[in-house]
């Protein structure tokens, strides 16, 4: 077991690694080419964060651990929204960006009802995955258009973070970041092998399944880049950074991640299965709809909406652990949740937005 467990670590240290290496090798080299910092930024920068999930569920297809795949995908947004979003709140309440209200958000959530239309059937098929890769594509095509019309204050957004290379910096010739472009994608691929053979492991002795340990531990490991750089950013100030960040990759990791892992199925589609499809699918799409009253709430996330998020996070995974051990507080513990806990924090968030009478912003 403690081979498995420093073979984990090393899978999450070469995820995160990976990830940054890929980011820095591939935005200074677009920075070379004169591509703008807001281009970047929403690109390679998005693709970056969210391209641990993208390995993990990839990797675990081509495992055969289809279960691990998708529970990556669904923990992660539910990680990123309830955690993510609940901690960083703590930190500093949050600024939601008016475009976020008007346009992100709404994409995000229609990405997610989506999916829950293509899985119906159980299954996510080639030509549902094809589907789920165009769209990504379409929607990265359209965010670089839009931000070429964007303001010069507007495309100034990530000047502090994303900038060429020194004309004396050792990463500042091509060679070296295409170097590290094929370094991150090395250790994207080792990472997310490292992993999930030893997530498996963990689900076998722990008696649990490998849905599981993909909604909780492996969800977790791979949000790590999106909890750093949204973390850091509300220290920072940088507090529309920190929701973007997490907005943006919920999208990439339901388009991107799912559609590739489908894709990589093969000919008998990607599983979604019956507890995924009955539970874990809704909390996710219930979590992504809950950003809306909360973000039009005043037009930030507030301290005490940060701990809601963050309590129910808690819930969640205390939900899941009984229910694998079939613990004989399971029953009392989903009737107070569904009872009492959930209609009060509905009427609390109700309440809340009457109370501040938003305006939805303009384009």
């Amino acid at each position: 077991m403690l081979m498995q467990s420093l073979l984990f670590i090393a899978g999450l240290v070469a995820l995160v690694v990976g990830a940054d290496s890929l980011v820095r090798g591939a935005s200074k080299l677009a920075l070379s080419f004169g591509i703008s910092p807001l281009v970047v930024g929403l690109t390679i920068v998005a693709f970056g964060t969210s391209a641990p999930e993208m390995a993990v569920s990839t990797g675990a297809v081509l495992s055969g651990q289809t279960a691990i795949a998708v529970g990556n995908v669904v923990g992660s947004n539910i990680f990123n929204v309830l955690f993510i979003l609940g901690l960083s709140a703590l930190v500093a309440p949050l600024v939601v960006h008016s475009q976020l209200i008007r346009q992100e958000v709404p994409i995000m959530i229609g990405s997610a009802l989506l999916l829950v239309a293509l899985g119906l059937d159980g299954t996510l098929s080639r030509w549902d995955g094809a589907l789920l890769l165009t769209l990504v594509v379409v929607y990265t095509v359209f965010l670089i258009v839009q931000s070429r019309r964007a303001s010069s204050a507007g495309a100034s957004q990530f000047d502090s973070e994303l900038k060429p290379a020194s004309a004396h910096a050792w990463d500042a010739k091509w060679p070296a970041q295409t170097a590290l472009i094929l370094a991150g994608l090395v250790l994207l691929v080792l990472g997310s092998d490292w992993l999930v053979s030893a997530s498996v492991v963990f689900a076998k002795a722990l008696g649990v399944s490998d849905l599981v340990i993909g909604l909780t531990i492996v969800a977790a490991g791979t949000s790590m880049p999106e909890l750093a750089t949204s973390i850091t950013a509300a220290f920072k100030g940088e507090r529309d950074i920190a929701v973007g960040n997490v907005v943006g990759s919920c999208t990439f990791n339901l388009l991107g991640c799912l559609g590739l892992a489908s894709l990589a199925s093969g000919a008998s589609g990607l599983p979604l299965g019956p507890s995924v499809m009955s539970f874990d699918i809704w909390v996710m799409l219930a979590a992504l709809l809950a950003c809306l009253p909360v973000f039009l709430s005043g037009r930030e996330i507030a301290r005490w909406e940060g701990g809601v998020f963050l309590a129910y996070y808690v819930a969640y995974v205390a939900y899941l652990i009984l229910a694998s051990q079939q613990h004989e507080t399971l029953t009392g513990f989903s009737s107070v949740m569904l009872g009492f806990v959930v209609p009060l924090t509905i009427i609390t968030l109700v309440v809340s937005l009457i109370r501040d009478k938003p305006s939805i912003p303009q384009a």
